[in-house]
């Protein structure tokens, strides 16, 4: 199932340019916000799971954060998104893995997810991704999950989805995270059709 994650994933990314994937962001404007709204630190250590060629690494870059890694299945992805930042990408710690096999190297005090979590249709892998989550975040750490909202699309890249809310992602975090805010939010693809997101933002109580 890994190898074949990673295999469709890799093909995404050879074939189409970063503009012709509905899930491209000129900027991350609500990913920025989460972070804004947690009062993110530029010494935090910040991991953005499913990063592929997101924009919001050369953001935080540019805003002086320090700490930043992203993860992604695709090695293609990340490779892209290194090659676009230069020089700056060396100040980045990039990882080709699976979010739910993954050994995370260190601990974490934000975890993005933007366009990933949902991806994990089986609760099996739900489960393998929130022990990684929960074993790598720092106390009082903060999750953002940007996920398709229960009315967003069925579908993404020709892959079945699972769409969530806040209170659906609480009971699958437990009662060891608060959440502390959620927001709606519409997705224009550069196509210019309208995608249901909603951001959820948790603080570990731990």
């Amino acid at each position: 199932m890994q190898n074949d994650r990673q295999s469709h994933w890799n093909a995404v990314y050879s074939s189409k340019a970063e503009t012709d994937v509905s899930w491209f962001q000129q900027t991350p404007a609500p990913s920025l916000e989460s972070l804004a709204r947690v009062q993110a630190r530029r010494g935090d250590a910040i991991i953005d799971i499913g990063g592929g060629e997101s924009r919001l690494v050369d953001s935080l870059l540019a805003d002086g954060f320090k700490s930043l890694t992203v993860l992604d299945l695709s090695a293609t992805a990340l490779a892209h998104a290194r090659a676009r930042l230069g020089d700056r990408g060396d100040r980045v710690t990039w990882i080709a893995a699976d979010a739910t096999t993954w050994q995370p190297p260190q601990s974490y005090d934000v975890w993005h997810d933007r366009a990933a979590f949902h991806f994990l249709t089986a609760e099996s892998d739900q489960q393998a991704y929130l022990d990684r989550l929960k074993q790598s975040l720092n106390p009082r750490g903060h999750v953002i999950f940007g996920t398709f909202a229960p009315d967003g699309p069925e579908k993404c890249s020709g892959l079945p989805v699972v769409r969530h809310d806040s209170d659906s992602l609480a009971r699958l975090l437990g009662t060891s995270f608060a959440l502390i805010d959620w927001r709606r939010h519409d997705h224009v693809t550069p196509w210019g059709a309208v995608q249901k997101f909603q951001f959820s933002t948790f603080r570990s109580n731990t």
